[in-house]
C-alpha cells in the first residue's frame, strides 16, 4: 500500500483473498463499469432497480450457501439492520451474544419486544436466556430469534455455532448468523463458519458481506424461500433505497466464481498458511492474541493512549508497517490492541518481518521508549 507517498506493509485491509488487485477482477470491474456506468439500474429493487443479473446472482449465492433463496443488499450494514427489524414483531423475543457487531446491535435496538443478551459464547447463559424467552413467547404467541456472529471481527474468535445448534433439540428458535468475516474464507469450500462447523442446514438465516472476502461493497441474506420472499417485499432499506449497481453485481459474480474454483481453494490455502504462521509466531514470542481462530489477529499490549500512538508512529514511520491500533475508550484503560488482518496477498517474508518488528517494539516498550505525556500528531499532511 502507498501511504503518505511511501510504500508500507499493510495489515489493515479487508481483502482476505487478495481479490482487490486480482487482474481478472480488475478487468471485469473495469469492463462492467464501462458497459453499465455506476448509475444503472436507477431505482429500488421493487421499482426500476430489479434486473435478471440481480436475480441470477441471487440464485448463485443461494446455491453456494445451500439455501432455498437469497436476496441482495445494496449495503451490508443497513441490510443487516433492516433484516432484523423486518423479521421480528413485538410478540417475538431476540436473544443475542453480548459481543455482537454494531450493525446487529442497531437492528436489535429497533425491536420493541423483549430482548436478552447472553455472555459471549457462553452456552450455559444462552440456555438460561432461552428458558426465559420460551416463557415469554408462550404468552405472546411469538417466536425466538437467536443472533450470533460466525467470526467476531475484533477478536478473531468463532461463534459457538455447534453449541447453539445443539440447543435446538431442547428449545424452539431460529438462528440468524452474521458471517461477514466467514463468508468466502471459512470452511473447506469457503461457504462460511456454518460450513466450518458442519451445521449449514441448521442455520435458518445466513447473512454474508462482500466487504471482506470479495473486497467490494454489498451483502446478502439467504434462507428459506418464504422468508426471503417476505424480506424482499418488506425490507425498508431495500424498498426505499437504490439497488446494487449492475457493475458491482457483475464484479461480484466474478468474485464468487473465483471463490468457488480451484483458484479460490489455492487462495484460501495461502491465506490460512499466512494466518497460522503469523498467529503461532506471535504466541511463540509471548504475545497475547486471545482466542483468535479466524484470520483477524488482535495483538494485545499493556500501555496507555500515548504509548499506543507512539508505537503506531514507530511502526508506520520506521518499520513501514501499517496496522490499526485500538485504545481507550473503545477498550479499557491500560490496554492496546493492534488489529492485524492477514490476506492471501501477504507472504511468509511479510510475516517474518512483522514478527521481528513487534519483537523490537516489545523490547522498546519495556525500556520506556514510547513513554510520554502528549499524543503525537498522526495526521497526513
Amino acid at each position: 500500500m502507498i501511504f503518505d507517498g511511501r510504500e508500507v506493509l499493510c495489515w489493515s485491509l479487508n481483502n482476505y483473498l487478495g481479490l482487490a488487485n486480482h487482474p481478472e477482477i480488475r478487468r471485469v470491474d473495469a469492463e462492467a463499469a464501462a458497459k453499465y456506468g455506476l448509475a444503472a439500474p436507477m431505482g429500488a429493487r421493487m421499482m426500476t432497480g430489479h434486473t435478471r443479473m440481480h436475480e441470477h446472482f441471487e440464485h448463485e449465492l443461494a446455491d453456494f450457501e445451500k439455501k432455498e433463496a437469497a436476496y441482495l443488499f445494496n449495503f451490508g450494514y443497513q441490510g443487516i439492520v433492516s433484516t432484523i427489524d423486518t423479521l421480528t414483531s413485538p410478540h417475538d423475543v431476540i436473544v443475542y451474544d453480548n459481543e455482537a457487531h454494531a450493525c446487529l446491535l442497531d437492528g436489535i435496538r429497533l425491536h420493541i419486544g423483549n430482548k436478552y443478551k447472553y455472555r459471549h459464547n457462553n452456552m450455559e447463559d444462552l440456555e438460561k436466556k432461552l428458558k426465559v424467552a420460551t416463557e415469554v413467547v408462550a404468552k405472546t404467541g411469538g417466536g425466538i430469534l437467536v443472533i450470533t456472529e460466525g467470526v467476531y471481527g475484533m477478536t478473531g474468535a468463532l461463534g459457538d455455532l455447534a453449541g447453539i445448534v445443539a440447543l435446538k433439540k431442547k428449545y424452539s428458535f431460529r438462528i440468524l448468523i452474521d458471517d461477514a468475516h466467514g463468508f468466502g474464507v471459512m470452511g473447506p469450500n469457503g461457504r462460511g463458519t456454518s460450513e466450518h462447523f458442519d451445521v449449514m442446514d441448521d442455520i435458518d438465516i445466513y447473512i454474508g458481506a462482500y466487504a471482506k472476502a470479495m473486497a467490494i461493497i454489498g451483502g446478502f441474506v439467504a434462507g428459506p424461500k418464504y422468508v426471503i420472499e417476505y424480506l424482499r417485499y418488506n425490507m425498508r432499506s431495500q424498498m426505499y433505497a437504490k439497488s446494487l449497481p449492475l457493475a458491482i453485481v457483475e464484479g461480484c459474480e466474478k468474485r464468487l466464481e473465483i471463490i468457488r474454483s480451484a483458484e479460490g481453494d489455492a487462495l484460501r490455502a495461502q491465506l490460512w498458511k499466512v494466518t497460522r504462521a503469523l498467529q503461532q509466531g506471535f504466541r511463540d514470542l509471548g504475545f497475547d492474541i486471545g482466542p483468535a481462530e479466524a484470520c483477524v489477529t488482535p495483538v494485545h499490549v499493556q500501555g496507555d493512549v500515548v504509548q499506543a500512538t507512539n508505537i503506531a508512529m514507530d511502526l508506520r514511520e520506521n518499520y513501514r508497517i501499517f496496522c490499526s491500533v485500538i485504545t481507550y475508550p473503545v477498550i479499557p484503560k491500560g490496554m492496546i490492541i493492534f488489529r492485524i488482518i492477514p490476506t492471501a496477498a501477504h507472504t511468509m517474508d511479510d510475516v517474518n518481518y512483522t514478527l521481528n518488528a513487534f519483537t523490537e517494539v516489545k523490547e522498546k516498550l519495556a525500556k520506556g521508549y514510547y513513554d510520554g505525556t502528549e499524543v503525537p500528531n498522526m495526521r497526513i499532511l
